[in-house]
């Protein structure tokens, strides 16, 4: 990241460009940072991406995010087409206050972006509180770190005039960004790969034994024909039959269903003997295409490790239509794509409300039966929760957890307020949430719309807390600003 002496530099030059420009547009490339497009001044980029956090001039905006994050609704909200006023250091450590028609969001030394009004008030964060500064909690005033004031550090860029500091600061960690993708890239790749070789492998596996299951035809057929011969010799209900094997001369038992005749039973062991020939076909065929797909995956693999560290080599091999399907298979998460059409979506009586909840989760509440239904049963995952007022009909209220098994309490007391203020007791005092995952929640067939059955979970003794209530109403995401 940049040294405070850089950082004071960068300060410098972007408050006597910028003061007084008017927000014209707020964006959100990637989880770590925002750009703030302003009005005859240059884009303002604050990024809190770790190792690259900086206050930087970009030439031009970059493309948002297509779904605004929680945090970058909150903010286009709060602040809406604000000015901004001025940007200075605070408390003489790594932190800038980018003052907007007087609200601040501050950059702290863990690399993060704030939002704080006017009474500094924290109201919501970039990242998580968790990675970044334990200490603060989300509507409570704004805290500066207890660490000592570090080393204001040297100016890399000392011999760049001002009036080019910028470009060099994006061509500097522009350069470690792209070989942080790159080791992205070969690291997503290379599970990819391995994913698919095991699963190939034991694909390879059960088709060899199936088809060495279809080889046994052949004893199947020998039975036939031996048992066609000796069908005069078959007493009824016998289980067994020995005969003498015309090309052996060995003598061979042959099993029989008592319950069936000789000829019944040698029509039986013709009929397996079909279906073994049968099936072997297409056990080969498909034996064939996993060992081709062994092949590829291998020569994939070659290539991945001659083209390591090589950024455009590895966005090139990624782009490969081998590659693409094994990412978008088995990478965690797909490597950046062009930007898809924007999909309608289902309409606005089945999207739920949004609010931003502390700890950088959402909760959404269903509008009506069939919201809830769609909510609760379409849109929720696994491990997020439940909320729904003990008792008392009301609206399906879900805290998106983001797969954690430990959301902040704060977060689940906003929701429980929301669960009783969209309920039909929304005017009591204390209230009995309960509180279950997803998981847990299934609707039966032909059930009115609304109507979920609920397994385990908890109680929640809720004491209403008007402020607390206020506070996630407030920080509701509207659809506009998606």
């Amino acid at each position: 990241m940049l040294s405070l002496r850089e950082l004071e530099r960068a300060v410098r030059i972007l408050d006597a460009e910028a003061r007084g420009a008017r927000v014209e547009k707020i964006v959100q490339p990637d989880d770590t940072s925002l750009v703030l497009s302003l009005r005859d001044a240059p884009h303002v980029l604050v990024s809190c991406r770790p190792g690259s956090a900086r206050l930087s001039r970009l030439a031009e905006r970059p493309q948002g995010q297509r779904t605004p994050p929680a945090f970058l609704a909150f903010v286009r909200k709060r602040v809406g087409r604000a000015t901004l006023a001025g940007i200075r250091l605070v408390g003489g450590d790594r932190q800038v206050a980018l003052t907007l028609a007087a609200k601040e969001g501050e950059l702290g030394p863990r690399s993060n972006v704030y939002l704080l009004d006017a009474d500094s008030i924290l109201l919501q964060a970039l990242r998580p509180l968790t990675r970044t500064r334990r200490t603060l909690v989300v509507g409570e005033a704004w805290r500066n770190p207890d660490t000592p004031v570090p080393a204001r550090g040297e100016d890399r860029f000392a011999e760049v005039p001002d009036a080019g500091f910028f470009e060099a600061v994006e061509a500097h960690y522009s350069g470690l960004e792209a070989g942080e993708e790159a080791e992205d890239h070969a690291r997503r790749l290379g599970q990819a790969l391995s994913r698919e070789r095991k699963a190939l492998e034991r694909r390879h596996a059960s088709l060899r034994r199936d088809l060495e299951a279809a080889g046994e035809a052949d004893g199947l057929r020998r039975q036939g024909e031996l048992l066609k011969v000796a069908l005069d010799r078959v007493e009824p209900g016998a289980d067994a039959v020995r005969v003498q094997d015309f090309e052996t001369g060995e003598e061979v038992e042959i099993p029989l269903d008592p319950s069936r005749s000789a000829r019944e039973n040698m029509e039986a062991v013709f009929k397996r003997y079909r279906k073994r020939i049968r099936s072997a076909e297409p056990v080969t065929a498909q034996l064939g295409e996993v060992e081709a797909r062994l092949a590829e995956n291998a020569e994939l693999a070659t290539a991945l490790e001659a083209q390591s560290g090589d950024v455009a080599s590895l966005a090139a091999l990624a782009e490969r239509p081998d590659a693409r399907r094994l990412l978008a298979r088995y990478a965690p998460r797909p490597l950046p794509q062009k930007r898809p059409r924007r999909e309608t979506g289902p309409p606005a009586r089945l999207r739920p409300r949004r609010y931003a909840a502390s700890g950088g989760l959402e909760i959404w509440v269903g509008r009506s039966d069939e919201g809830n239904d769609h909510l609760t049963m379409r849109l929720a995952r696994g491990k997020d929760l439940f909320l729904h007022l003990e008792g008392s009909p009301g609206s399906h209220v879900i805290l998106r957890t983001e797969g954690r098994d430990d959301p902040p309490s704060e977060a689940l007391l906003e929701a429980a307020e929301l669960a009783v203020h969209f309920s039909k007791h929304r005017k009591v005092t204390r209230a009995d949430v309960h509180v279950v995952p997803v998981k847990n929640i299934s609707k039966p067939r032909g059930a009115k719309p609304g109507l979920v059955y609920v397994t385990g979970g908890r109680s929640l003794r809720l004491r209403r807390e008007p402020a607390r209530l206020k506070r996630v109403l407030d920080a509701r995401i509207d659809d506009a600003d998606a």
